[in-house]
């Protein structure tokens, strides 16, 4: 759902109506979890509730909403009903967003920054009311019916819980609650660098649950349409925006000069508190980089941190494309180690 509340904050789909399709319910085995969102409009689609007959269902459905107003709420069983190997199944909530009331909510998701819940109140023939409840208080409510209290202290306790979840409440046919709690995006890579590797890079990160911080000098490297999880920094100091990221940050240096990478080399690793730090080039230049910044005051035990060549290992092509599959895969990596091990901000060993 974040993904989803990120490119409605952005204005997509533009010109026209739109119907987002949530998994409100999944019971047994299912492609994809409660809470998962996709936006179809009128001739594209956004996200992905998992792809087969179901998705392909419910974008038919959605299509045939546009245009009118209140809610539907369709159980699939995903075995007989259709022919999905999965077996669970799956309840979607339909809800057309026809103007801008409909997406406040959902843009005060993609705005938090911290843990929230999403509150759905859906009547039917009536267009869906959003709002959102965080630690610092709510947003587009203030409780003014009964209803929309007991659904304020509904969400306050999942807050208070910890732990990611969704609920779903019916009262008869006409009338649905729905509780999503949906947490920042699960981390922040900086990354440094807008050439064909950077571009390759961000288009394979963008699919995943993070943050992206895109920097570099140069304005028209960027492509004019960017991921809705990126932020996009034109910088003539780069090293400076090392200093903006949050503590935990993952860092690729891939820019267009090795004077510049061994500036912003120097800043990350003096800064200390990264959980990744990649660097684009060759075992050649690794040498190299680490004989001037051992010179620089870095000890050899930080830079063994530096992860130089890129990539996880078994992936030795250098088409930009193979270069950020392994790249991503070598973040997904040591992000799952640390889940694991319960370390916070420290990166791991990752030299050749």
């Amino acid at each position: 759902m974040r993904e989803i509340c990120d490119i409605i904050a952005r204005g997509a789909p533009a010109g026209g109506d739109s119907v987002l399709v949530t998994i409100a319910e999944a019971e047994g085995s299912t492609p994809r979890a409660a809470g998962t969102a996709m936006l179809v409009g009128a001739s594209e689609s956004f996200g992905s509730i998992g792809g087969g007959h179901l998705e392909y269902k419910a974008i038919e459905i959605a299509r045939d909403m546009l245009g009118t107003s209140g809610h539907r709420l369709r159980r699939f069983p995903l075995g007989p009903a259709l022919g999905q190997c999965c077996g669970g199944r799956a309840t979607l909530l339909f809800e057309p967003l026809s103007g801008p009331g409909e997406r406040a909510g959902l843009e005060a998701v993609a705005k938090a920054t911290e843990p929230a819940v999403l509150i759905t109140l859906a009547t039917a023939g009536e267009a869906s009311r959003k709002f959102v409840v965080t630690a610092a208080g709510t947003v587009g409510s203030g409780g003014e019916t009964q209803e929309e209290n007991r659904a304020i202290r509904d969400a306050r306790a999942m807050l208070r819980q910890g732990s990611e979840a969704v609920r779903l409440r019916e009262f008869g046919e006409s009338r649905v609650v729905l509780h999503q709690r949906i947490d920042p995006a699960d981390f922040t890579v900086v990354v440094f660098g807008a050439g064909h590797v950077g571009r390759a890079v961000v288009a394979v990160l963008a699919g995943l649950p993070c943050r992206i911080v895109w920097i570099d000098g140069r304005e028209e490297a960027f492509p004019a349409r960017l991921p809705a999880n990126l932020q996009r920094e034109v910088s003539e100091a780069p090293e400076y925006d090392v200093d903006e990221a949050p503590p935990g940050s993952y860092y690729l240096v891939m820019t267009h000069s090795h004077q510049l990478d061994l500036r912003l080399a120097e800043r990350i690793l003096k800064r200390g508190d990264f959980r990744y730090f990649g660097l684009i080039g060759s075992t050649t230049k690794r040498k190299r980089f680490e004989k001037r910044l051992l010179q620089r005051g870095i000890s050899n035990d930080v830079l063994r941190r530096m992860a130089c060549p890129i990539g996880i290992s078994g992936i030795p092509g250098k088409h930009p494309a193979e270069i950020a599959v392994a790249v991503a895969a070598e973040i997904l990596r040591v992000r799952a180690n640390r889940e694991a091990d319960g370390k916070e901000g420290e990166g791991e060993n990752l030299s050749a």
